[in-house]
């Protein structure tokens, strides 16, 4: 006899999730004051050099043999920033990156609490609708941004990974609300595990690569308006890596999560058989998955094999990403099909 759904473990799981959305957004604006503190304090610094470079060199003569050469300014040393191979710097640490951090994990912890206890009130894995996928997926977008920072400073992109953490979480509980329940007897199968859990590890990588791929865009722009001779208007950019450092980077991140992509497409063909008798029946859902497949193939083949770099490369990276939000939302939502019962 199958265990009852506990309902009042499943309203401590929200609570949680009402915690970790607070402490992202405090995190969030954190990541905010970061950038725009450093970006300040970086174009004092460079006021300041400018102005000892423009002054005139003093030169002091000794008295008799002993003679100095002109004094040289000491150049202070300006905040920590990511640089190309966006290893942590040597400069003084940014006590806002710092908080932000500690606060996105703080997040993260109870962000994890509510996925576990939502799968333990329901005695199953918690990702059986749209409300546990886009709160997992939200929970995976964190966590490997998180580990992600062990090994390379991005914290420059903190406050749009946060961004959307904070949209998905908000999705999920203003739009697709949903109590603690069995799963229907298509779901009751072990391969949701394997195909689900792929699929919202591959999004949350897709997530990340997103927000770089953006920043690309919005760096090539300025490193194109300052090769003019133009103002920079955006100083919170010089955070920010270069922008063919940004492509390089989501290049690879992509790569890892086409793999995991191409699993869920062969982990799903090989449920529907066992559920429905047959690999490929051009279901709504099927179909979407397989078009965002292309997708990211077409960016990954034509980036490496027919030199679209740039912002070519990045508009091909943020056109799967959308593909997977219009197959997350406006496809289980007012497309009928075989996957309707992912329900909201």
């Amino acid at each position: 006899m199958p265990l009852p759904v506990n309902a009042e473990l499943g309203q401590v799981s929200e609570l949680f999730m009402l915690l970790a959305s607070i402490a992202y957004v405090v995190a969030l604006i954190f990541f905010v004051l970061d950038l725009v503190k450093s970006s300040s304090t970086i174009g004092a610094l460079e006021s300041r050099l400018a102005d000892e470079k423009s002054a005139p060199a003093r030169t002091f003569a000794g008295v008799g043999a002993r003679e100095s050469g002109p004094t040289t300014a000491a150049v202070p040393t300006g905040p920590a920033t990511a640089d190309d191979s966006m290893d942590y710097g040597s400069g003084p640490r940014r006590g806002l990156a710092r908080v932000a951090v500690s606060l996105t994990v703080l997040a993260a912890l109870i962000h994890g609490a509510a996925v576990i206890t939502r799968g333990v009130a329901a005695h199953r894995v918690p990702w059986g609708n749209m409300y546990e996928f886009c709160t997992t997926g939200a929970f995976l977008v964190a966590l490997i941004f998180l580990v992600t920072l062990t090994r390379k400073d991005l914290r420059f992109v903190g406050s749009f990974v946060l961004g959307l953490v904070v949209i998905m979480i908000c999705a999920a509980t203003v739009g697709f609300p949903t109590p603690v329940a069995r799963l229907i007897p298509a779901l009751q199968s072990y391969w949701l595990i394997v195909h689900v859990s792929i699929a919202v590890a591959s999004s949350a990588l897709f997530t990340i690569t997103f927000s770089m791929s953006v920043l690309q865009l919005l760096q090539t722009s300025r490193e194109a308006k300052l090769l003019a001779g133009k103002a920079d208007n955006a100083r919170f950019l010089r955070l920010v890596p270069s922008a063919l450092s940004l492509e390089n980077l989501s290049y690879r991140l992509n790569a890892v999560a086409f793999v995991g992509w191409t699993f869920t497409l062969m982990a799903g063909a090989i449920w529907a058989e066992q559920a429905w008798g047959r690999y490929w029946g051009w279901d709504t859902k099927e179909v979407w998955t397989f078009v965002i497949w292309t997708c990211y193939a077409g960016y990954l083949h034509a980036r490496a094999t027919r030199g679209w770099t740039g912002t070519r490369a990045a508009w091909l990276s943020i056109v799967g990403y959308l593909c997977i939000v219009f197959n997350f939302t406006i496809v289980n939502i007012y497309f009928s099909g075989l996957h309707s019962y992912s329900g909201v």
